[in-house]
């Protein structure tokens, strides 16, 4: 066999271990990152439906109850990625999800603020790790020109729990207010923290750790995945830092938390008020909807964003432009839903909004993983995500604070479009830092599915 035909031969089974593995693992961490989502951002649903009154919080103690989950995930993001890498994806998964459902579960019998702070300060210690180790985990599967596709299955859990989750959550305090004698959101928090307890036995038994542990993939596969993620390790390690402290000290990747900051304050300034800013149209515009009708209010950005995400993903392939691109159109679009004198026209531009935050994540998450590599990877996307997420503590208590000062939710959502609009500039000087071996996304039609 001359090498042309090996070379053939290598890529083919690689694209057939892509697709046998993207089968068997896709789902399930869509499923997993589905139940970690909607425990996290549910609070939103909980506050304006009886949490805030019956704990007594003000906007501004709704915002510290929303993003003291972040504390806790920031100072244990680095060390919680090592901890996978060095014990495997299938134990540590298994363990947060453990400790996260046991936490989220208690969040139905908090009896007042300070316990619901300290809580959802412990959901944030017990989760840590489990996004940046998907990430991560992705990287031990899948060459990176069908990486950024399998990152954006994997993400569209975000909408979906984002979207079903709307209307499970309302659902659920609706109409389960009173069972076992609780109120209806404190029955929500039970309902959604058990499924991720019991998800830990099945990543126990179905993840696989590396391709050269699947023994339910041909030898030949494994062995072809194995070579073709071993020459793109060694082709990243020459473009960036060896080792964990350069990971952590690197320029490029303090620049690159700076965007993932300013995306992500986009995505979770919606994901925790915009329940509470559909809940005021009945103020602002003379509306009236039911708990549920707000659900399926709130579900709409996050259906449509669904369609965009997977769309972009699939047709733009620069790195630069799958990020820059949607940020700057989210960040453009979110301050004009303050102006709008109708209801519906501001929620399509929420809904704007939604599509740009949503487009963009899936394309960063390319960027890290083209310069890091081994145990300089865990801990790079480890941080980029820690840093990037304090955005998650930011983004609720500064939209919280600038309600409460100034009686209205338009300052603080000003504030959401100017760290998108920064995001999308930052994205677009480090087109000029790009490393060399930085691999677009694939276009579908040119490979195999």
């Amino acid at each position: 066999m001359n090498s042309d035909t090996a070379v053939g031969s290598d890529d083919r089974l690689v694209r057939s271990g892509v697709r046998r593995a993207g089968r068997r693992l896709v789902p399930l961490l869509i499923l997993l990152y589905f139940v970690n989502y909607l425990d996290r951002v549910n609070i939103g649903f909980a506050g304006p439906n009886g949490m805030n009154e019956e704990l007594g919080l003000s906007a501004t103690l709704f915002g510290v109850a929303a993003g003291v989950f972040f504390v806790g995930y920031l100072l244990l993001e680095v060390p919680s990625n090592l901890m996978l890498h060095r014990f495997g994806a299938r134990r540590w998964i298994a363990r947060i999800m453990i400790t996260w459902g046991i936490v989220a579960t208690a969040m139905a019998f908090v009896p007042n603020a300070t316990v619901l702070i300290v809580l959802r300060f412990l959901l944030g210690v017990a989760e840590a790790g489990f996004f940046p180790g998907i990430i991560l985990y992705l990287t031990y599967w899948f060459p990176a020109a069908q990486r950024a596709r399998m990152t954006a299955w994997f993400m569209t859990a975000i909408p979906i729990s984002t979207a079903l989750g709307a209307v499970l959550s309302t659902q659920i305090i609706q109409h389960a207010d009173g069972w076992f004698g609780l109120s209806g959101w404190r029955v929500m928090f039970l309902l959604e923290g058990i499924p991720s307890v019991l998800l830990a036995f099945v990543v126990w038994f179905w993840l696989t750790d590396r391709p050269a542990q699947a023994r339910w993939m041909p030898q030949a596969e494994r062995d072809a995945l194995e070579r073709a993620l071993a020459a793109e390790s060694e082709e990243v390690a020459q473009a960036g830092p060896e080792s964990v402290l350069g990971a952590l000290r690197s320029p490029r990747v303090l620049a690159l938390s700076w965007v993932y900051f300013g995306i992500v304050y986009g995505l979770y300034a919606l994901g925790f008020f915009l329940p509470t800013i559909i809940k005021g149209f009945s103020e602002q515009y003379g509306t009236s909807f039911s708990t549920v009708q707000q659900g399926l209010i709130n579900a709409i950005p996050y259906a449509v964003g669904l369609l965009a995400m997977i769309l972009w993903t699939r047709r733009a392939a620069d790195p630069t432009i799958r990020v820059a691109v949607p940020a700057l159109v989210g960040g453009l679009a979110i301050p004009v839903a303050l102006y709008l004198a109708d209801p519906w026209l501001a929620m399509l531009a929420v809904t704007i909004c939604a599509c740009g935050v949503l487009s963009a994540l899936p394309g960063f998450w390319s960027l890290p993983t083209a310069y890091l590599t081994g145990a300089a990877a865990a801990a790079g996307i480890g941080l980029v995500n820690s840093l990037g997420n304090l955005s998650g503590f930011a983004a609720p208590y500064v939209t919280g604070a600038l309600s409460d000062a100034t009686g209205s939710n338009r300052l603080g959502l000003w504030v959401v479009g100017i760290c998108m609009v920064s995001a999308a500039v930052v994205t677009w000087l480090l087109r000029r830092t790009r490393p060399r071996n930085e691999v677009t996304a694939v276009p579908p039609e040119s490979t195999d599915r």
